[in-house]
């Protein structure tokens, strides 16, 4: 056999929604753009003004700009490395990973929150509250609409969709979006205390509201890792998924699927390995063609294996 009648068996392993990638790339883009502006102008305009809150608030923009780039890497690098031969499943889980370590730094951002606002509680500090009220507004406004943007400007963030079929959401942009949202959290949590403070004097509202912020933060955070890890362990597939698959197998002739394996290789796409026992073996393509309805079927393997004895499928003698 020739190496190059070798085509007819193979096929690569791009399995990247690139229309959505891209989409979700331009939207960060956008948002960091914004967000890094509104850095420079607040630490300018510190400087100029001598407020260290709005210096405060621009560095805080700097760390959420440098966050939000872990997002944007992620996109880029996953389709400057598609096609690259050294991952046997394609970058698809390259945006997971994002989602990932963006969840982390979402975590240590509640701690640290935790952390100052319990700090503030045992020792009060003097509060600048108008000119802190105006930084809190600005910041609401930018990460309103950097949150307007990464939903795509109303149209939803959650899933995207190819020739008919609904995907699984993407980690990577979902990890951006708690990010804009939780500094849009603060800021109104923010807002509500320093009104409470200097209209009703209560100062102790301001650190109170941080430790609030701090556990709804830390929830997301949770979330995020909780639907995340498990895609990055090659776990996370439900069972339904994997009975349906396994039934549409187990239809066909005496067939029995004797050992299954599907993990995620993208956004809604997946991969399966599967080994067949039956006393009537067929091609693979057999049995691949069985499984053309499960269209989240990106990479199928099939094992053929043949039963001379009724013993080998106990399970079919029953039915």
């Amino acid at each position: 056999m020739h190496v190059h009648t070798l085509h007819k068996w193979q096929h690569d392993h791009h399995f990247l929604d690139e229309a959505a990638i891209a989409s979700g790339q331009r939207r960060v883009l956008c948002v960091v753009a914004l967000t890094a502006v509104t850095m420079v102008v607040e630490i300018i305009a510190g400087w100029i003004f001598n407020s260290m809150a709005l210096i405060a608030d621009g560095w805080h923009m700097a760390s959420h700009t440098a966050a939000l780039s872990i997002t944007l890497y992620a996109y880029w690098y996953a389709r400057g490395h598609a096609r690259d031969p050294r991952y046997t499943f394609g970058t698809g889980k390259v945006g997971v990973l994002g989602g990932f370590s963006s969840a982390l730094i979402l975590g240590v951002v509640a701690l640290l929150l935790a952390w100052e606002s319990v700090d503030r509680l045992a020792s009060p500090l003097a509060i600048a509250f108008d000119q802190a009220i105006v930084v809190a507004v600005v910041g609401l406004v930018v990460n309103l609409a950097s949150a307007w943007i990464l939903r795509g400007g109303g149209h939803g963030h959650s899933h995207v969709h190819d020739h008919g079929h609904a995907h699984e959401e993407d980690h990577n942009l979902r990890s951006a979006y708690f990010h804009v949202l939780a500094d849009a959290l603060t800021s109104v949590l923010a807002i509500v205390a320093l009104l409470s403070g200097k209209y009703m004097g209560w100062a102790w509202m301001d650190p109170m509201m941080g430790i609030v912020g701090a556990l709804v933060i830390a929830r997301w955070s949770y979330g995020l890792l909780r639907d995340t890890s498990p895609i990055l362990l090659d776990g996370g597939v439900d069972e339904e998924t994997v009975g349906r698959i396994k039934e549409t197998i187990e239809s066909d002739a005496d067939n029995l699927v004797a050992d299954i394996h599907i993990w995620r290789v993208g956004s809604g796409r997946m991969a399966v390995i599967l080994s067949v026992v039956t006393h009537q073996p067929r091609p693979p393509e057999h049995y691949k063609a069985l499984l053309k309805d499960h269209s989240e079927l990106a990479h199928i393997t099939v094992e053929v294996n043949g039963c001379a004895g009724k013993s080998c499928l106990p399970r079919k003698q029953t039915t």
